[in-house]
């Protein structure tokens, strides 16, 4: 059944979350003798080789390609072209989530990339996992048109306890120490409940969002509160991938992305998934309907499903390029809808 997106928002906007205290699951210290070792140590880790460099390369082309259809004058060859007025509407230089780009071909491809599923399979040690509708992200570098700031955050609300949701993302080009990309302060999720133990405020970002969007899920640091971690132990930490690699972090890890100051397009998909079992049932019907409006959410598989149904804006009015469906829409497979959450696990 298909809904307006103001109805869409609406139901979102009553959504909670029926466990925002409780823990999710535990995880007994053990030793697994492969990358889960480090990521539950440090809260993240990188993965290698989780695609071939051949298939990172076909991502790149897919992800240029969607930026040439919205003939807006972008051309990857000048790059006087790489500004706001010749690219989509983004967030921070190079994140897309409108125009339905969270599921696109390319962006569904990528995220049932058997190693990827795989991954988070034996993380959670569950086959039955749920996705998150994330969108991409295309950076282009030495972007004239742009101010950047660092904006340290994390992605899970201090009311929820313990590890509840990771996130990851698949990259697709070489990203160096100059080609921007993701900076995390490892250590940093262990602390999470000692650190917000105490009421604390997050930061009033030029980033944030207004507040009457109610990120539930977001907590904005500010450049002094990261020397609290610091003292503790913690290292902010670039994190240096090659094309096919996969980072993982736990949603309590502070992060944030650089923008690339080097030669080198950053071409990234966010994926994040969590076990099916995780969800309400009123979450699931509503992620159906952002999966039938083609709606992103939140980087939140099973909770916070908040669609993202605000039309891009451009000069103040919204983008004449706006589009509420794909250009190239998914192969609709049963195990693409169960990774949706639309069906159930047999």
């Amino acid at each position: 059944m298909s809904l307006k997106e103001t109805e869409i928002q609406a139901k979102a906007a009553l959504q909670k979350s029926l466990r925002e205290s409780e823990d999710l699951v535990h995880f007994e210290p053990r030793v697994y003798g492969d990358w889960r070792d480090e990521f539950h140590e440090n809260g993240c880790v990188v993965i290698k080789n989780v695609i071939s460099p051949e298939k990172a390369k076909y991502y790149c082309n897919k992800q240029i390609e969607w930026l040439y259809k919205f003939d807006l004058g972008f051309d990857q060859k000048d790059e006087r072209t790489w500004t706001a007025e010749h690219l989509p509407v983004n967030f921070k230089g190079g994140m897309y989530y409108a125009y339905a780009a969270p599921h696109e071909k390319m962006a569904w491809e990528a995220r049932m990339e058997p190693a990827v599923i795989e991954i988070f399979e034996k993380l959670w040690e569950t086959k039955e996992l749920i996705s998150s509708f994330d969108g991409l992200n295309i950076s282009l570098p030495r972007r004239k048109d742009l101010t950047w700031t660092p904006w340290p955050h994390c992605d899970q609300n201090q009311a929820r306890k313990g590890m509840q949701a990771v996130q990851g993302l698949l990259n697709f080009a070489p990203n160096g120490p100059k080609d921007g990309g993701l900076v995390l302060m490892k250590g940093s999720a262990k602390l999470f409940d000692e650190y917000f133990s105490q009421d604390r405020e997050s930061y009033l970002h030029e980033d944030a969002p207004p507040p009457e969007l109610k990120y539930q899920d977001l907590f904005l640091f500010h450049k002094d509160d990261l020397k609290w971690f610091e003292e503790r132990g913690c290292e902010l930490v670039k994190i240096n991938m090659d094309p096919g690699d996969f980072v993982l972090w736990d949603s309590r890890t502070i992060h944030y992305a650089e923008l690339p100051q080097g030669d080198q397009i950053r071409h990234v998909q966010y994926i994040c998934m969590t076990p099916r079992r995780f969800a309400t049932e009123e979450a699931l019907e509503l992620k159906k309907q952002c999966f039938e409006n083609w709606l992103g959410t939140t980087h939140w598989p099973h909770c916070n499903i908040r669609p993202s149904a605000e039309k891009p804006m451009r000069n103040g009015k919204v983008c004449p390029k706006y589009r509420t469906e794909p250009f190239e829409k998914p192969e609709i497979t049963d195990r693409l809808l169960q990774l949706a959450g639309v069906d159930a696990y047999a």
